[in-house]
């Protein structure tokens, strides 16, 4: 219930500094979105909170680091996505148009689903990446790549520095 409060409070602190209330009307508003977001994301504050099963509960002094990360994260894969995105501009303008789409095969250690479905739209929403396919017994990502370097299947740097992160995360 704490953290659930915490992460209202996260929410309409974001919320406030993106939309600066004016009014009484603003207010309400804001209170209404980040409770509906706090609502939505209930199980993910859950996941955060859980240790694996059978260990006790810890509570909140994990969530500063996992929060560290989760904010250390977001700047990396917005680097990584100016990078796929210069990638693929460069593609589309060179006359001769250098592509050779294919599909990749990732190996990730991450086990919880929310880990893996991070990973899986990072790596879709990185430009030139789409996520076909998660195949969490095997521990393995799918992902289709505009170009692929070599014929045998091929690692994502991308992946490998978004997995060491979302571990420390959500596993």
């Amino acid at each position: 219930m704490i953290l659930n409060f915490i992460y209202f409070i996260l929410w309409f602190s974001i919320w406030s500094a993106l939309r600066r209330p004016e009014g009484i009307q603003d207010l309400v508003l804001g209170v209404s979105v980040s409770g509906f977001v706090t609502f939505m994301t209930a199980d993910l504050a859950a996941q955060l909170d859980d240790r694996k099963a059978g260990q006790k509960r810890r509570g909140i002094s994990g969530i500063p680091i996992k929060t560290a990360y989760l904010l250390y994260y977001m700047v990396i894969f917005l680097w990584e996505c100016v990078k796929a995105n210069i990638d693929v501009a460069f593609r589309v303008l060179h006359p001769s148009l250098p592509i050779r789409p294919g599909t990749v095969k990732i190996k990730t250690a991450l086990k919880s689903n929310i880990g893996l479905t991070v990973l899986a739209n990072s790596l879709t929403l990185t430009t030139g990446n789409t996520t076909v396919d998660v195949d969490k017994a095997a521990g393995v990502l799918y992902v289709h790549r505009l170009c692929v370097r070599n014929e045998r299947a091929e690692s994502i740097p991308a992946a490998a520095r978004f997995e060491n992160i979302l571990k420390r995360i959500f596993d």
